[in-house]
């Protein structure tokens, strides 16, 4: 039984039309992507044929040489060689008239598949051949058509209501009480990537099982559902197709694909030379392996060898568990998750490099390109005592991700997670220390608990930096509670306190600028001061967020000074400045908000970044009197 060809009319077409045009045909893609339906299709789709000669490749292992063309020759005469035929005889073979020469699967027998085609091509003239396999066959006369999953979201131009076709498809082969249920069954498509086989699969499993228990169970493995009524055994589950490509890979390709299973995401080459290489494995190794497990379907790879950006890979999940599976099987695991570790952790470095020398927006495309590896680290150890340190650092170093890209409960959740597993000391007092700042908002009475806990520990240890941005923390909480003068001395304790360029956390300026932003309520001027003093600090301008926090700040006092017209002007300047890599949480959202205030004529101060929450700035601050500005005081307390 093969899956019917639902979204692939496209596809179809075009390899129809490459029949009528050209001499070789070839349908790529990964298995189980419903090469073999559409070319089916084509051919039925196809005329002007005299003769359609059909040889598929049963088996999964590799075939002897002559093999192939012994059942060519036997599909043309019926009559069986007694041993192995040349590719040349089983071209004379083949009928003087319009003949259609369609290879089916032809990956165990590739090598001979090539020489084949090329004897047919110089010797049957009026023969075309369509081959489906997982890779092209690189001749010059070839016309190849990929194939890919299929789609498992509307197209912007379907009509409302329309199905994906991954989800026509799962309808097809579903019981129907599946209908009941879209969300899950959209969800079902998702997970297994919308691969044709996988989606039948899937779908088959609803005869004894409901949707949303489908749906749970291939959250926790793809390679579970089984079809033993599928004719061909590799298509009788994910396990099976993926074995019947393992198969096909010598020693060093299985090592690679085994120990690339721990990407969770997107790699380049170098990131794989360094997790895959090792043993048998050498190093150079890598890369050639990497594009033959591209050319059999196992990886995807964004880009071009050669090109200015480096190309990217990606595995599919389901050859992703397989090879862990394998991995696991060899007790390869935790030696390659322990490199895994580092290799994360390695990255985290660079990217806070990049954040402190001024190239934040490269810093924050980084940790957005490896940020499912990273994640994937987080998760892992949180379950593996062994790296919960290595991972606790990793997540430290990643702390301007957390606060600069509005992932605060995210970051807080896998602190905590982390937390538990690591011993008392500097690094778990640091590690309370940036769980309470991004729990501050959604959760102070547990803020407070890890401050407590990380003071003492951070007191003890002599670590001056995290004793400072515990102080930070406090003065957020304080802010929150309403009492201004209270964070108001806490940020001035956590600048006095904090190292000008500290590893691991923000400078001692972002301590001014919450100080600055605290005074505004009580002393404007002294906000205006310390605004200022946030902006002097030595290398700040290579620090575009902290920068710009400052300047928001330094233009909240003076629009509690009533000089808006410099508000307007400094703002202005802070947006123009603006890193364009950087998220939107970089604060100009607060910036535009105070410009908009003053440009209405109703300046009234906004509320903070919320890079910055919860700093609660009030919307509206008393002016300070001409008299107490020349006297340097703030507004009476209202």
């Amino acid at each position: 039984m093969r899956p019917a060809v639902v979204g692939r009319e496209r596809e179809t077409a075009a390899v129809a039309e490459l029949l009528a045009a050209h001499r070789l045909v070839t349908v790529t893609g990964p298995a189980g992507v419903g090469k073999s339906t559409v070319a089916a299709a084509a051919v039925a789709a196809s005329a002007g044929w005299e003769c359609l000669v059909q040889v598929r490749w049963e088996g999964s292992a590799p075939g002897r040489p002559g093999e192939l063309s012994a059942a060519v020759l036997t599909r043309v005469t019926g009559a069986v060689p007694a041993g192995p035929v040349s590719p040349e005889r089983a071209a004379d073979c083949l009928p003087d008239a319009p003949t259609l020469l369609w290879l089916d699967d032809m990956d165990p027998v590739h090598e001979e598949c090539v020489r084949l085609v090329q004897r047919v091509l110089l010797r049957a003239p009026r023969t075309t051949v369509v081959v489906t396999s997982r890779r092209s066959l690189g001749l010059d006369a070839e016309r190849t058509v990929p194939l890919r999953g299929l789609h498992t979201e509307p197209a912007p131009g379907d009509a409302a209501g329309a199905r994906p076709p991954a989800v026509e498809l799962f309808h097809r082969h579903a019981h129907p009480g599946a209908a009941e249920d879209p969300e899950s069954v959209a969800e079902v498509c998702r997970l297994v990537e919308g691969l044709p086989l996988a989606v039948v699969l899937a779908a088959e499993q609803t005869a004894r099982l409901p949707v949303r228990e489908v749906e749970r169970l291939l959250r926790l493995d793809q390679l579970w559902p089984a079809g033993p009524r599928l004719p061909h055994r590799r298509h009788r589950s994910l396990r099976d197709a993926a074995g019947s490509v393992w198969l096909l890979c010598d020693r060093t390709v299985r090592a690679v694909w085994a120990r690339a299973g721990l990407f969770a995401g997107s790699f380049t080459e170098a990131s794989a030379v360094r997790l895959c290489a090792g043993g048998a494995v050498e190093a150079h190794q890598v890369p050639s392996c990497l594009l033959r497990l591209a050319a059999h379907g196992v990886l995807q790879m964004d880009g071009e060898i050669g090109a200015v950006r480096e190309p990217r890979y990606r595995m599919t999940r389901a050859a992703r568990e397989f090879g862990v599976e394998r991995l696991t099987a060899k007790g390869e695991f935790a030696a390659v998750a322990q490199r895994r570790a580092q290799l994360a952790e390695q990255v985290a470095v660079d990217a806070e490099s990049l954040w402190e020398r001024g190239a934040q927006d490269r810093a924050v495309r980084l940790v957005c390109e490896e940020y499912e590896e990273l994640a994937a680290l987080l998760d892992h150890a949180s379950t593996a005592p062994g790296l919960a340190p290595d991972a606790l650092r990793t997540a430290l170093r990643l702390w301007f991700w957390w606060v600069v890209c509005d992932r605060a409960e995210e970051g807080a959740a896998r602190l905590l997670a982390l937390l538990p597993h690591c011993d008392s000391g500097p690094l778990l007092a640091r590690g309370q220390w940036l769980a309470a700042w991004l729990s501050a908002r959604t959760a102070p009475d547990a803020a407070r608990a890890l401050l407590d806990d990380a003071w003492w520990t951070s007191v003890l240890a002599g670590d001056t930096a995290t004793v400072g941005r515990v102080a930070h923390v406090q003065g957020v909480l304080a802010l929150r509670d309403g009492d201004a003068r209270a964070a108001a001395a806490h940020f001035r304790l956590a600048a006095d306190t904090v190292p000008a360029h500290p590893a691991a956390g923000p400078p001692a300026a972002l301590s001014l600028a919450a100080l600055a932003l605290a005074q505004v309520r009580f002393a404007p001027v002294e906000a205006r001061r310390s605004a200022h003093r946030a902006l002097a600090q030595a290398g700040l301008r290579q620090d575009a967020w902290t920068c710009q926090v400052a300047r928001y700040a330094y233009a909240c006092a003076d629009l509690a000074l009533g000089r808006t017209g410099r508000a307007w002007r400094r703002a202005t300047r802070a947006l123009a400045g603006c890193g364009e890599g950087l998220p939107a949480a970089h604060g100009s959202g607060a910036l535009r908000q105070l410009l908009a205030g003053v440009e209405v004529g109703s300046p009234v101060l906004p509320g903070p970044p919320p890079a910055l929450a919860p700093l609660s700035v009030p919307a509206s601050v008393p002016r300070a009197s001409a008299r107490e500005i020349r006297l340097g005081r703030g507004p009476a307390r209202t």
